[in-house]
């Protein structure tokens, strides 16, 4: 299992960071990006279903690894039409990578819609 977590479709392309942290990881293929916060805990962002295969095509990253983000600030743009077109879906997995393996408890919240860098997805403790 890759960790727990929430499943947002996005309204448009942009992808906004879910918490104050570092970037760690953005692929060549640019359908990911991975997060770590002050206490090391860390956010893993799936952009799209079987987007890897788009080898980055349709995904502009606004941040490098090493960045230092805050909850709202762009990660990464992508092309709703092309990756609708060209990939499984848009909807992006938000997880806790193993968070099972490291005792985090995710508590969900109970929303349906979600403004980017200002709705509450989750807690971790």
């Amino acid at each position: 299992m890759v960790g727990d977590g929430v499943a947002i479709e996005p309204a448009n392309g942009e992808i906004v960071s879910p918490i104050d942290g570092e970037i760690v990881q953005i692929p060549d293929s640019k359908h990911a990006i991975g997060l770590k916060d002050k206490n090391g805990i860390e956010i893993l962002i799936h952009i799209g279903l079987e987007t890897v295969s788009l080898n980055g095509h349709g995904f502009t990253s606004k941040v490098v690894e090493g960045d230092t983000v805050k909850v709202g600030d762009p990660l990464m743009v992508m092309d709703l039409s092309f990756v609708q077109e060209h990939a499984e879906g848009t909807i992006t997995p938000v997880l806790i990578p193993d968070s099972n393996k490291h005792g985090y408890e995710i508590k969900k919240e109970d929303i349906h819609e979600v403004n980017a860098g200002k709705t509450k997805i989750f807690s971790i403790f």
